[in-house]
């Protein structure tokens, strides 16, 4: 095998071998002030996305302080999510609304 053939073949099979990890969207939908679901789980990288539906503005406020995202009505928000743990959510203007993201590493 010519060492051009070797180059060839060591770059098809690293191209093969090497996956490119890709971040992916979760979406939450808000409407009738609930998030749906209530519940997601995402990877650190990971983007959250909130769809307001809602004729009313909402925040996703994570209870530990981490982050606090503002949807207008009928928009959409995100979040990418940074550190691995259960993290705790609430809208500031209906605390009655709740949600949880699990990230993991």
């Amino acid at each position: 095998m010519t060492p051009r053939r070797i180059c060839l073949a060591a770059v098809a099979l690293f191209g093969l071998i090497s996956v490119s990890a890709q971040a992916a969207t979760i979406q939450v939908t808000i409407d009738n002030l609930v998030f749906v679901p209530a519940e997601v789980t995402a990877k650190v990288g990971d983007t959250v996305e909130w769809v307001n539906k809602d004729i009313l503005a909402h925040t996703a406020t994570a209870m530990n302080g981490d982050w606090n995202v503002v949807i207008a009505p009928k928009q959409t928000a995100r979040l990418v999510v940074k550190k691995p743990g259960n993290v705790d959510y609430f809208c500031k203007y209906h605390p009655n609304m709740k949600g949880r993201v699990v990230v993991t590493p």
